[in-house]
């Protein structure tokens, strides 16, 4: 799927993001559920921002990758975090788990400090938005 982008000359420049994506016409979207550090028993088991980031961003990518995309198919992504000043001071490192996922696309997103998560470990949760064409669908799960 190929997006349309539109970063508006009067809004700047985006740094990391892009203002709006307009989906092909022919696409299905794909709601993606807030994804955190839990591992595959419900549990985080590390306090490290940047990992935790990077689990959550993996996980919020597999769930596309079994409905048939990748991560140029995300539109959309919201990203909550329970302390700026840790995602800020862990920009770059940041940065290069983005490039390592997400390689040069920039979804249309959000960032947001929130004062906790479900998981009173968790420090960052990424939820996002897909859109696939309509053959690459996985309905059976697998």
């Amino acid at each position: 799927m190929t997006f349309e982008r539109f970063d508006p000359e009067e809004l700047g420049p985006p740094r990391g993001w892009t203002n709006g994506m307009l989906a092909p016409g022919d696409g299905r979207m794909l709601f993606v559920a807030g994804q955190d550090a839990a591992n595959s028993a419900g549990q985080v088991v590390t306090d490290d921002f940047v990992e935790q980031f990077d689990i959550a961003l993996r996980k919020a990518l597999a769930v596309v990758g079994q409905a048939g995309g990748d991560a140029r198919s995300v539109g959309r992504m919201t990203v909550y975090v329970t302390d700026l000043d840790a995602y800020r001071a862990a920009r770059k490192a940041i940065g290069d788990v983005w490039r390592a996922r997400m390689g040069d696309h920039f979804p249309a997103m959000s960032l947001m400090e929130v004062s906790r998560l479900v998981d009173p470990r968790g420090k960052v949760e990424i939820e996002a938005t897909a859109v696939l064409p309509s053959d690459t669908i996985d309905h059976t799960g697998g």
